[in-house]
């Protein structure tokens, strides 16, 4: 996993109000547990027409978006069944961060596991970022999105957050603990 420090990223914009995770990735796509892949799925539902084809009107369509690694959200983001496939096809896609002004908690804990930072910012902020595309500052250090010209505060949980910096999972970052585990079993026996 890349190590999240600060990301400056134009911002992708779907405001509608409870994307649920279905929505994010159908259920027809959950047959995997491989990660990659998945992108080319995210939110299928409303970027593909009923052949297949891409959707010209939808957000992840348009050119001006490729690259893009902030997904600007409506309120109540990630609702619905938890499934870890949602954040690993954000991810795919290419995103590193989500804003919205309200983000559903066991969306937010699976994507805090899987390099997708979820950021709720005040409604102040979230009507502006939702009036369309911009480029945003997201400083996981100082923990401020810069939009604007005006930064604002986020929260995030400590541990995710030091493992986003380290560039790590949970997994990884046990794995970085062993010497400091087998000097604790050694001096247990």
């Amino acid at each position: 996993m890349e190590p999240f420090l600060k990301l400056t990223s134009r911002t992708v914009v779907l405001p509608a109000a409870n994307i649920d995770t279905d929505q994010i990735i159908p259920a027809r796509f959950l047959k995997t547990t491989d990660k990659l892949g998945l992108g080319k799925h995210a939110f299928a539902g409303w970027r593909y027409d009923e052949g297949g084809r891409p959707r010209s009107e939808f957000p992840l369509n348009a050119s001006e978006t490729a690259g893009a690694r902030v997904l600007v959200a409506g309120e109540n983001f990630g609702c619905g069944s938890s499934r870890e496939h949602a954040p690993w096809a954000l991810v795919d896609w290419g995103f590193r961060a989500v804003v919205s002004v309200a983000i559903a908690d066991i969306f937010r804990a699976n994507a805090l596991k899987n390099g997708l930072l979820p950021v709720v910012v005040d409604s102040a902020m979230h009507r502006r970022l939702l009036a369309g595309p911009t480029t945003v500052t997201i400083d996981l250090e100082s923990q401020t999105l810069t939009a604007y010209g005006e930064s604002v505060p986020f929260a995030v949980d400590p541990f995710a957050r030091r493992c986003l910096i380290d560039g790590v999972d949970e997994l990884g970052f046990l794995l970085g603990q062993a010497d400091a585990i087998a000097r604790f079993e050694q001096e247990q026996t």
